[in-house]
């Protein structure tokens, strides 16, 4: 089957670089505005709560809107994208995105920044399940563990990208907080066509008959569905993933809050000290992911993993020394959740049918983004509740252990090593 996907990408090269190369460095880009739309906000956050007079948890309920769309679109994205076209799921969805992020620096009142954020994740929702079932298709097997963290690298960088130019813009040079969305929009709408014109796609009958002449129309769906949950491996792979992303959107939401209201930092600091995170997080994605796709084993790095980044955020938050603190952050993204997707990815990939990964994903990453939409209302009413951000911190250590003690049930057959 995977010697089939990949013919017609081999059959007409262009230049000397690899296919599954420029999957990878499309698809990254794609991730990079994605994250840098959902961390622009973050670092004004406390001067939209002037500007709007509303409190802690209504600024993390901004942030849960636009989670929740994005979250509800996985699966009938996903779905949809095996049954249409991946491209033709994604890319419109890419688009409304870009739209959506320059209206929501139109946006004139807290119920108007809510409905601009509510259509971004309606926008992004689109893209996970189709990407990834895009580049597993065209990345070879032997390194989609390292093509998958490349990818993911995107998100890395965006979330640098959009934290540096909120704080940079707004904080240091007190620039009016719209501005930064007005500018991302435009480079976002741009990737939409990039992607379009780049990616190339199987045409549908191909995918029809992988499923099965005898399949009659309307089942592929409940079939797989049923088929993804009754997998132990996916079901417990998902309860890791909603543990590692709460802890990752705790933290993404509210560290530049944190800096500036217990911390004290103020200005482009705010931008920079957050950015420890993604940072890190790049060159313990690609490491890791070498390692998994070197040894052929997911698990052991599972185990390695969590641990080290539940114990990281515990130390953010409980440590009186900003050194501490920094080093706690530069912990969490070399082994957080950015370190650990790609690892999970390649799990989800070695145990899910190929006809249903783009549903497999859409699965995956509705679960674990659900997390997304719990996390910043629930920290930031932790933090009006307890006046601390260490509550909220200290849970999301909690779920990763939980997470992890889900993934010890997991069996996994090894692989054959990689040269």
């Amino acid at each position: 089957m995977e010697e089939t996907l990949e013919k017609p990408f081999k059959s007409t090269p262009k230049a000397g670089m690899p296919y599954y190369w420029k999957v990878i460095l499309v698809f990254t880009l794609g991730w990079v505005f994605m994250y840098a739309d959902r961390t622009i906000l973050n670092p004004i956050m406390p001067i939209l709560a002037k500007e709007f007079g509303i409190n802690n948890a209504q600024l993390g309920l901004i942030n849960s809107v636009f989670f929740l769309a994005y979250a509800v679109l996985q699966i009938p994205a996903g779905t949809l994208g095996d049954r249409l076209g991946r491209k033709n799921v994604l890319v419109p969805g890419y688009i409304l995105f870009g739209i959506a992020t320059a209206f929501t620096g139109i946006a004139n009142s807290f119920f108007m920044l809510l409905l601009a954020r509510i259509v971004t994740g309606i926008g992004e929702g689109t893209y996970y399940g189709p990407q990834y079932a895009l580049s597993s298709e065209a990345i070879p097997e032997k390194v989609r563990t390292v093509g998958t963290a490349v990818i993911n690298s995107g998100q890395a960088i965006g979330i640098s990208l959009g934290y540096i130019t909120a704080s940079t813009l707004t904080l240091e040079h007190g620039w009016n907080w719209r501005i930064p969305f007005y500018i991302m929009a435009i480079p976002t709408i741009i990737t939409a066509l990039l992607i379009w014109f780049v990616i190339k796609e199987k045409p549908r009958k191909f995918n029809v008959e992988a499923r099965g002449a005898d399949t009659k129309k309307g089942e592929t769906q409940k079939t797989s569905m049923f088929a993804l949950f009754k997998n132990r491996n996916l079901s417990l792979t998902f309860i890791m993933v909603f543990c590692s992303l709460y802890g990752f959107f705790a933290i993404l939401t509210w560290l530049p809050q944190y800096l500036q209201t217990e911390r004290g930092y103020q200005g482009s600091d705010v931008g920079f000290i957050s950015s420890l995170v993604p940072w890190a997080s790049i060159p313990g994605a690609l490491f890791f992911g070498y390692l998994s796709d070197k040894f052929g084993r997911r698990k052991p790095l599972v185990y390695i993993l969590v641990p080290i980044a539940a114990l990281s955020i515990y130390l953010v938050v409980y440590t009186q020394s900003d050194a501490a603190m920094m080093f706690a952050l530069i912990v969490y993204g070399l082994t957080g959740k950015l370190a650990l997707d790609p690892v999970l990815v390649a799990f989800v990939a070695d145990n899910a049918p190929k006809e249903a990964y783009s549903t497999a994903f859409g699965l995956y990453n509705f679960i674990g983004m659900s997390s997304s939409i719990l996390a910043p209302y629930i920290t930031g009413y932790l933090v009006d509740t307890t006046g601390s951000m260490r509550s909220g911190f200290f849970l999301a250590m909690i779920l990763l252990f939980i997470g992890l003690a889900a993934m010890i049930f997991t069996k996994e057959k090894p692989r054959t090593r990689t040269a």
